[in-house]
């Protein structure tokens, strides 16, 4: 099979994905900057949970890049993704709106971490159909950065029923290791 459709879908999604993040914003109740302070907490969650979805849709089309051809397995492990980044729009609300308590915390730390599960589920799925030699299995190698990522999320879960800004940190250094697009796969395609 192609990968197109699968592409065109997987941006679509991303795209409303953003889209209902930006519909769930509301005005300040007001037009001074005591109105403007109040949604400052929403305001930041959904620009770290856009920052996560950019870097999700980069990653995901090197990733699809690097693809010459996909399978059933593939096209599922996808949609398992993309299930698990539809879920960010609530989790980002919830957290934005109940300035970082602990269960929106715990809540929005399980979805990027089952995201990022997905995504190397997806990465896993495509190195089986197309081999070990493959421009992504070479590209990926070990995936310590994807194994940095999970471990983070692992250890942020817990610790917003102790502290949520060390949550908040941690899924903000996440999101900075992944920020630039993965070099090791447009290094491989490069060559």
């Amino acid at each position: 099979m192609t990968k197109g459709r699968l592409e065109a879908f997987s941006d679509a999604v991303i795209a409303i994905i953003i889209t209902i993040m930006v519909l769930e914003l509301h005005v300040p109740r007001g037009a001074d900057w005591p109105a403007l302070r109040s949604i400052v907490p929403v305001l930041s969650m959904y620009l770290l949970s856009f920052v996560f979805l950019a870097i999700y849709w980069n990653n995901h089309h090197h990733m699809l890049h690097a693809t010459t051809r996909i399978n059933g397995r593939i096209l599922w492990a996808n949609q398992h993704l993309l299930f698990w980044l539809s879920l960010v729009p609530f989790t980002t609300r919830w957290m934005g709106e109940y300035h970082l308590a602990p269960l929106p915390t715990a809540a929005y730390g399980v979805v990027l971490l089952l995201a990022g599960i997905a995504y190397t589920l997806l990465t896993n799925a495509i190195v089986a159909h197309e081999g070990p030699t493959s421009k992504l299995a070479v590209a990926v190698g070990t995936d310590r950065k994807g194994k940095v990522s999970l471990a983070a999320y692992v250890v942020a879960i817990p610790f917003a029923f102790v502290n949520t800004w060390v949550s908040l940190g941690l899924f903000v250094l996440v999101a900075l290791i992944w920020l630039v697009p993965d070099r090791r796969i447009e290094s491989i395609l490069d060559r």
